[in-house]
């Protein structure tokens, strides 16, 4: 796809707005790791991989002379991401305050170096008609971006849906953002498939978020009130920790499959006492072959 070569005023508008929503996006994230000093629920692996996802999609959005607002959103995105990944290192891996900081830092500057060496690189041969380098760039940061969220559904499954960890002022924020700037590109006169496939999953998957927690919500209703009434949280409640222990199990699970194993009786062996008490519910005929085998005769 050749870069823009006009962008219309309504481009530039929704790209803006989607711009201030994605350069505050994780703030609230950062705010509740500082309050809460815990990072939990919250994988250090997303955050990595979407900060690493910003140099790509930077390059991207700047050789293909996206709108201003939207060449400007990686940068963002890729500090903050760095900065909760930080976070991460030092509340879940109890790393110390200065080993974090100047790493994330240093992958800062580094960051900054790739991009602009790949700008640099790739701008001059795409506007001579060699496009492959860009449609990689492009692919590599809606991979980096997609993958990132692969550890969300593990953490919801280990908790039964319950989104943990992760603040929903972040996921607004960054939802209404990504939605602004799809927007934007549908404004341009040439749609950008790649830059909208990049903002449309990652809307469609923080939707799926929120509804995995109005369902937990939903489903725990009555055992939340009981919480309450107790004055206990939900982590408080043994109630609550009863049914948070009952994950959801795959009916191919291991244990499953052993349960039934060693509940499934033996091939050609019947139990005379089942056998006398099913005749007498009348459910079966009494098996005389059973009967027989087990030295008794029958009339």
């Amino acid at each position: 796809m050749a870069p823009q070569l006009f962008i219309p005023v309504s481009a530039n508008v929704l790209g803006t707005i989607g711009t201030i929503f994605w350069c505050v996006q994780l703030v609230p994230q950062v705010v509740r790791n500082y309050r809460t000093k815990s990072t939990e629920g919250l994988p250090a692996a997303m955050m990595f991989l979407w900060s690493i996802s910003g140099v790509p999609f930077g390059v991207y959005a700047i050789v293909q002379n996206f709108n201003i607002p939207i060449q400007i959103q990686p940068q963002f995105f890729c500090a903050l991401c760095l900065m909760s990944w930080a976070q991460c290192l030092r509340y879940q891996h109890k790393w110390r305050i200065w080993t974090t900081t100047l790493l994330a830092s240093v992958l800062a500057i580094v960051f900054a170096g790739i991009e602009l060496l790949l700008v640099f690189i790739i701008r001059r041969p795409y506007r001579r008609g060699l496009s492959w380098p860009v449609t990689f760039i492009g692919v590599l940061a809606a991979v980096l971006l997609i993958v990132g969220y692969v550890p969300i559904p593990s953490e919801l499954w280990k908790r039964r849906g319950r989104v943990v960890g992760i603040d929903f002022g972040f996921l607004t924020i960054d939802w209404f953002g990504a939605f602004f700037s799809l927007m934007a590109l549908v404004a341009q006169h040439t749609f950008d498939i790649l830059g909208g496939v990049m903002y449309a999953a990652c809307a469609a998957i923080e939707a799926m978020i929120f509804l995995s927690q109005g369902i937990w919500l939903l489903r725990t209703r009555k055992i939340r009130q009981r919480a309450k009434e107790a004055e206990m949280t939900w982590e408080e409640f043994p109630e609550a920790q009863a049914w948070q222990e009952k994950r959801w199990r795959l009916s191919w699970s291991r244990d499953r499959i052993q349960a039934r194993k060693a509940d499934k009786p033996s091939k050609g062996i019947v139990d005379e006492e089942s056998v006398y008490g099913m005749k007498e519910l009348g459910d079966i005929e009494q098996p005389k072959e059973a009967i027989n085998r087990h030295g008794k005769g029958c009339d």
